[in-house]
């Protein structure tokens, strides 16, 4: 450290958490860098990045005190149990399966914890029937949550690692609820939580596009003239027709021209799937990593913007009533708010560089949302 503050004409220290930032203002002589600054940053072994101007200004984080554990058994039982719930709702998309019912919440739900019995006693072939959309799916899901990891580990930002939220497909097609991961020490400037929360959605959409280019080129046009919606599934014996966004219409317009109405294949479903949970992910709310993204790109503004998105969802529940759950959903893990909370440093500005990854993010969020995404 005193390498590097000897480069320094003054700075300051924060305690983030268990993390500590120092943020430097290079000397005049060591802007640049000079060789002696650019060899203490070399040899500084934790996070460091140019704040402002290149040369100007330097911000070092370090972790400080004991490693935290991270507890390995409950993230490896919720990822085994999603493996399993997604593979249940492939088998019931091809046909293999037929999970158990229940009427009323209640009987939803005592369905649901049957679901598993019932299923790991099927055979073999039948369990792995639903590969071609577990898989595909949950390639999504841990591509978008790597991207999450290992941006703020660039940052030196306290997170754990993805927690996996499994729901049996007696209750969703879709056999998961997506997945998260919590940070734990303070994010320090909006630098940071643009890039933190663009990462995931942006890994996790070039797997959606290899996905949905497979699975629409497996897809089956139906004949003309039939009263079929658009795009449908067959799930354990019924029709679901689904809503669509410009990237599932393009798709289906690229793969299938001319097709009146497409029965997707597992693999489309899933890359569907995964456009829908992006989609969702990126509504400029709260904690949200659409929330990051427009506090990164915005600042305060944020606040408006997060309100018109909270509005726009209560007048597309008339079309979905779904979305009024995911509205309240949304605000209760974002502590009954739809402003995202500040960062330690919020007045330093994002470089221009880093902003392009937010207007992707906002580009992606067009392509992938879905105003009625069941029932089209």
């Amino acid at each position: 450290m005193e390498a590097l503050t000897r480069c320094f004409s003054a700075w300051r220290v924060i305690r983030a958490g268990n993390r500590e930032v120092v943020e430097g203002l290079v000397a005049p002589e060591h802007q640049g860098p000079s060789p002696e600054l650019t060899s203490a940053i070399s040899a500084w072994p934790y996070a460091h990045y140019w704040a402002g101007s290149p040369g100007k200004e330097l911000v070092l984080i370090r972790p400080v005190g004991p490693a935290r554990s991270e507890a390995w058994l409950l993230h490896t039982v919720l990822f085994l149990v999603t493996v399993l719930c997604a593979l249940g709702a492939g088998a019931a998309l091809a046909g293999d399966f037929d999970p158990p019912a229940g009427a009323g919440v209640v009987g939803a739900l005592t369905a649901g914890a049957r679901f598993f019995g019932v299923f790991l006693q099927s055979p073999l072939e039948t369990i792995l029937s639903g590969w071609s959309f577990a898989v595909p799916l949950l390639a999504i899901l841990l591509v978008h949550e790597l991207g999450h990891y290992f941006a703020a580990h660039r940052y030196a930002i306290d997170a754990s690692p993805p927690y996996f939220l499994p729901i049996p497909p007696t209750i969703s097609p879709i056999g998961s609820l997506g997945a998260f991961l919590r940070l734990r020490s303070p994010v320090v400037d909006r630098r940071q939580l643009l890039d933190v929360g663009a990462a995931g959605p942006l890994a996790g959409f070039v797997v959606v596009l290899v996905v949905l280019t497979w699975g629409y080129a497996t897809s089956d046009p139906m004949p003309a003239g039939t009263d079929l919606p658009s795009s449908f599934i067959e799930f354990a014996g019924n029709r679901f027709g689904l809503g669509e966004s410009l990237l599932t219409w393009a798709c289906r317009e690229l793969f299938l021209p001319g097709a009146e109405s497409v029965h997707l294949s597992l693999t489309a479903f899933a890359g569907w799937a995964g456009a829908l949970i992006t989609g969702l992910n990126l509504l400029p709310l709260s904690q949200l990593d659409g929330g990051h993204v427009a506090y990164g790109l915005l600042g305060r503004w944020q606040k408006p913007l997060g309100l018109a998105a909270l509005l726009g969802l209560v007048w597309l529940s008339q079309y979905w009533f779904a979305w009024l759950f995911w509205v309240l959903i949304t605000l209760m893990v974002g502590g009954w708010r739809w402003t995202h909370p500040s960062v330690t440093c919020p007045d330093r500005p994002v470089p221009r560089g880093r902003r392009v990854l937010g207007w992707l993010c906002v580009l992606v969020f067009v392509v992938t949302f879905m105003p009625v995404p069941f029932g089209g």
